[in-house]
């Protein structure tokens, strides 16, 4: 029988480190709390609240499960090992394997939650793309940009819901807002901000020249109660209605009753037009408005103490993150951590994940250096 002692060792070390920073201790007290306020009878008179508390406490009991059956199942490999060096039966060696690797597994996508320390990581995110420098290619590749960032939230298990779309003039889109809905969602996508730039042949060009395309991915973190956090003066608005131009069925219902606001002291401009009425609109235009002047706040404080500090750093929108090279090779890289791949059109098809993942660890180590 092979000695499996350390290697469930280090299962039941890393399981305390994922009770660390999952902070079991305290979610254990917390969920006590949470069912009681979920069971009170006038619960769902302030509907706002109770969308609240039942969401967080979906989310803390999902946490104390994860933690919980990791536990059960290292359990179940422990008495297993036992009882098979007991009677000195091998035949139990595979199953034991199998479920340390399968239970190293667990926690090797458990461990990617310690790298979510922002205060807004666990929201829903807002999302936009603008075409850039490039014409009809640039449009062209902010399209794709959408249709890539949709097809990793649906391999996620996101939800997503486009609220906004303006056609390119030939091709393409000029610009689009969605948001996608999860937990975890901004913190996953906020490594996607800045500048993506696409090299390939371009399908526009009659002489099929290489073509260098440019497009940006803005990412907000959507807070539900952020009027309560920003206080929007109406006298500050610029409200205009419009028939929606977007790219019909294959994007977003086509109204009569789009809406674009303009806070004109920050010049923020918000567009909805996937609602069914107006009012609907410039209801949902006011919350993803309040979502990035309260962003928008948060990064002016940021930039503030950088300058006390005196560790200001050129903003990071503007500036290229990532190119995408179909032509004269293949490589899609990542220029901040320099993690690449030569599938540009898996990459293209949503697998962006493993990007992802490595700017996570790139902040982390940069803070950690720092």
């Amino acid at each position: 029988m092979r000695d499996f002692t350390d290697e469930i060792a280090g299962l039941r070390k890393r399981i305390g480190e994922a009770e660390h920073y999952l902070r079991i201790d305290v979610q254990r007290a917390r969920f006590v709390e949470l069912e009681t306020a979920a069971s009170r009878p006038d619960l769902w008179d302030d509907r706002d609240e109770a969308r609240r508390v039942t969401s967080e406490l979906s989310n803390v009991r999902d946490d104390l499960a994860i933690v919980d059956g990791l536990m059960a199942d290292l359990g179940d490999i422990e008495t297993l090992y036992e009882l098979a060096r007991e009677e000195g039966d091998d035949s139990f060696e595979e199953e034991i394997a199998g479920g340390i690797v399968a239970l190293s597994t667990q926690l090797d996508d458990l461990e990617l939650r310690s790298l979510f320390a922002g205060e807004h990581d666990e929201s829903d995110a807002i999302c936009e793309i603008h075409a850039g420098e490039g014409g009809t290619d640039a449009q062209d590749w902010a399209e794709m940009m959408l249709r890539m960032y949709l097809r990793w939230a649906e391999t996620k298990g996101f939800d997503t819901e486009i609220d906004e779309v303006s056609a390119g003039k030939e091709a393409g889109l000029l610009s689009a807002t969605f948001m996608v809905k999860g937990r975890f969602a901004y913190g996953w996508l906020r490594g996607e901000q800045g500048v993506h730039r696409l090299v390939r042949i371009s399908p526009f060009d009659a002489a099929s020249r290489r073509q260098t395309s440019f497009a940006s991915l803005d990412v907000t973190p959507f807070i539900e109660d952020a009027s309560e956090e920003v206080e929007i003066d109406e006298k500050d608005l610029r409200i205009d209605t419009y028939r929606s131009s977007g790219a019909g069925g294959q994007h977003v219902n086509v109204t009569d009753s789009a809406v674009r606001i303009t806070h004109n002291p920050s010049g923020v401009v918000v567009s909805c037009q996937n609602e069914r009425s107006q009012h609907q609109n410039k209801a949902r235009a006011m919350q993803i408005l309040a979502a990035k002047l309260v962003d928008l706040q948060r990064a002016q404080r940021l930039a503030d103490m950088e300058a006390i500090s005196g560790t200001a750093s050129q903003a990071a929108m503007g500036n290229q993150i990532r190119s995408y090279v179909q032509a004269p090779y293949q490589l899609v890289k990542d220029l901040r951590t320099n993690h690449e791949t030569g599938s540009v059109d898996g990459v293209l098809d949503g697998q962006i994940g493993g990007f992802m993942e490595a700017f996570l660890r790139w902040e982390r180590a940069q803070g950690a250096s720092s």
